[in-house]
């Protein structure tokens, strides 16, 4: 089986060198498949996430709705705005796969289709900027794999069972660990990056305009970006969390059985729910 703990993952990890060798040892013993053919399936996953990206930022995409579209390319192009750099280029990376998914467009769900974005905007960003080769990112998508294995262990991924915080919380978790990996962080500094992220998107409702996964969704998939991002930085430079993160993922199972069903994808609470969102829904 994957790895249901951290504590488990971690440990592995001191075994073989990093969280992804880890993982990808596990995942060729269970699946009775060479770890070179493993490498090969992620990397075309890859593949497929560096031509959301392009097909995102380049522009003409628009959702059936017409709620959300465009956004990606403005945001690319203000690279030289007040923030700019890593930053920039990574959230809008990240809204370019919510906008293709949200257009019907081919993605990688990871962990879900609705926070595709933050993950591969996370590791591709960073490993231009660093000038980091494919391989490397392909360890560290193995990397949020088993991040991801651990939440999905301990709570449902689905924003119907556990709200938004599970979808785009475990997004930013798995970019946050992941790409603290990429850029030679060790495995506990992973960890606490991702705990880091998730516990900043605790308690994050999911309530999708018109019950679309849209507004707020493409959105959030930049916010949570910035969050992986910040986590990851706050990892480097030695900041720890104090709660383990199997126990993060717990508690962020616990609130999200304490939501309420208007707070779980039904779109009957939070934003869907305003007048803005009524008028534009036609509601």
């Amino acid at each position: 089986m994957a790895f249901s703990t951290f504590a488990e993952l971690l440990e592995a990890a001191r075994d073989h060198g990093s969280l992804a060798a880890a993982a990808l040892a596990r995942e060729a013993l269970e699946s009775d498949q060479p770890e070179d053919g493993l490498r090969a399936r992620m990397a075309a996953s890859l593949d497929v996430m560096r031509e959301a990206v392009r097909t995102g930022l380049a522009g003409g995409l628009r959702s059936r709705s017409g709620l959300v579209g465009g956004d990606a390319r403005l945001l690319a192009e203000s690279d030289s705005g007040p923030v700019g750099g890593v930053f920039t280029r990574a959230m809008a990376g990240a809204l370019a796969i919510a906008e293709v998914n949200a257009t019907m467009g081919r993605i990688v769900a990871a962990p879900t289709g609705g926070a595709a974005g933050v993950l591969p905007a996370v590791l591709l960003t960073l490993a231009e900027d660093r000038g980091l080769p494919d391989e490397r990112v392909v360890d560290a998508l193995f990397a949020a794999a088993a991040i991801g294995a651990v939440i999905a262990a301990r709570t449902d991924l689905s924003g119907a069972a556990a709200g938004c915080q599970a979808e785009i919380g475990a997004a930013a978790a798995m970019a946050a660990g992941a790409g603290t990996e990429l850029l030679g962080g060790s495995a506990e500094q992973a960890g606490h990056a991702a705990s880091l992220a998730l516990q900043g998107l605790m308690g994050l409702v999911c309530d999708p305009v018109g019950g679309l996964v849209e507004v707020p969704c493409v959105a959030r998939n930049g916010t949570a970006t910035a969050v992986a991002l910040a986590a990851i930085e706050m990892a480097g430079a030695g900041v720890t969390f104090p709660i383990p993160f199997d126990e993060v993922a717990d508690a962020l199972a616990h609130v999200g059985r304490a939501l309420p069903s208007s707070l779980r994808e039904t779109a009957q609470g939070g934003l869907a729910v305003t007048r803005a969102a009524r008028e534009l829904t036609g509601g």
